[in-house]
């Protein structure tokens, strides 16, 4: 980066990382929900960031922050680089923020040095990524692309229990645009989309390695609500004959979903499998009752749309044999898919050049955990990610990414950004 000097760059993601945080924080770490206050709180805070270095700001249909530097065609085609602004609860704060930072940085150079891009450059700060807060996951993004379902527009706040929708509405959003499926924008000006988001995984800080370049996106299949359902019953007095257990039956399931998984690895495929949410309703559980239901969640993910579908045939069959068995019912509710992604290769292979020029050693990987830029990519933008170096993994409040990794990382997308201008 030039003009500002890198030191200038550290103390202000410094500055924007801190003073976020601050924003909304939890008992631990942070919590930024889908369509809240805070997460709007966040975004004025980066849209004023941006005016102060004198870029361009505006709010799209989805009500996310564009920003765009004053030396932009307004009407030309444009490539765009960003992430989303919410979080887990109690989780990290650099997940997804870390992408909108660095995004900013970037148009805040360009605009610095005055130079005018041959393609013009925009940043997005996003609302509503992640899955924690409504069950579906990449709102905002399938909001952008017309993609968003209306199973998954219609589910419910997990604490107020009131639909997406009027959280949308909330906050001034044209639902009727959703509703239709309609994109909330021309993707067609869009020539590309790129992300910075922190690695969810060990794998660059075992290679000592502050960036990497992402090839491809796991696709995941979710069942957010599954109930297995069987019999009440004293857990003295029913013998095992004649017992309706629902959580005898979920454990069974999940222990034979769990000898798939290691079949799938061992076949040299890809695949990783979650339930992330385990109970039985507190108000009737007791130590001595046979409970009559337990709730679950379901998660498959990998690289291969086959595995995926498979996977879900295989579920179909266990259970219903389980249930047979043990006497059960097995309720799965709705399911929410996402495809896998490739990252386009032609911006892949600019990342790649990109890094070189920024004096990083060239590295690329695949992303486990899912992304914006799965969506954008499989509404046909060429897409494409940069990994920046984090440890302890994410979604929880100790997440730590160095600065100096995530200036490097930056560093990579404004080199590639110039150099594919040449």
């Amino acid at each position: 980066m030039s003009t500002y000097t890198l030191e200038h760059y550290r103390e202000l993601a410094s500055t924007l990382f801190d003073n976020v945080a601050s924003m909304g924080p939890d008992t631990k770490g942070v919590s930024r929900p889908a369509f809240s206050e805070i997460e709007t709180k966040v975004l004025e805070y980066l849209a004023d960031i941006g005016r102060k270095h004198g870029l361009l700001v505006d709010c799209d249909a989805g009500k996310n922050i564009i920003f765009r530097t004053s030396l932009d065609d307004e009407n030309a085609p444009y490539k765009l680089i960003g992430s989303h602004v919410d979080s887990v609860p109690m989780g990290g704060n650099y997940d997804g923020l870390a992408g909108v930072v660095a995004a900013l940085l970037c148009l805040i150079d360009i605009q610095a040095r005055g130079e005018k891009l041959a393609t013009p450059v925009r940043a997005i700060a996003m609302r509503a990524e992640e899955s924690a807060w409504f069950g579906p996951c990449y709102i905002a993004s399938k909001m952008l692309t017309g993609t968003l379902k209306e199973q998954e527009y219609m589910s419910r706040q997990k604490s107020d229990k009131r639909p997406m929708l009027e959280h949308m509405s909330d906050i001034g959003i044209d639902t009727s645009l959703v509703e239709a499926g309609r994109p909330l924008g021309d993707l067609k000006s869009i020539s590309e989309y790129i992300e910075l988001h922190i690695e969810q995984g060990p794998l660059l800080v075992e290679r000592d390695l502050p960036a990497a370049v992402v090839s491809g996106i796991r696709g995941n299949i979710r069942y957010p609500c599954v109930e297995c359902i069987g019999v009440a019953g004293h857990s003295g007095a029913v013998p095992r004959a004649y017992r309706h257990d629902p959580v005898l039956a979920m454990a069974d399931l999940l222990h034979r979903l769990d000898e798939s998984w290691l079949t799938v690895l061992q076949k040299g495929e890809d695949m990783v499998m979650t339930s992330g949410i385990v109970s039985t309703d507190p108000k009737r559980h007791a130590m001595s009752r046979i409970p009559d239901m337990i709730g679950f969640s379901l998660e498959v993910r990998s690289q291969s749309a086959e595995t995926l579908d498979q996977m879900v045939e295989l579920l179909q069959q266990e259970a219903a044999q389980i249930a047979r068995e043990r006497k059960v019912r097995f309720e799965f509710g709705d399911q929410l898919r996402t495809e896998p992604a490739l990252m386009d290769p032609k911006i892949v292979e600019g990342l790649e050049r990109a890094m070189d020029r920024a004096g990083l050693n060239a590295f690329t990987m695949p992303s486990g955990g899912g992304h914006d830029a799965a969506v954008f990519s499989n509404a046909g933008i060429p897409s494409g990610m940069i990994f920046v170096r984090n440890r302890n993994g994410s979604h929880n409040p100790d997440e730590a990414m160095e600065v100096s990794d995530f200036i490097a990382a930056s560093s990579v997308i404004n080199e590639y950004l110039q150099g594919s201008d040449d």
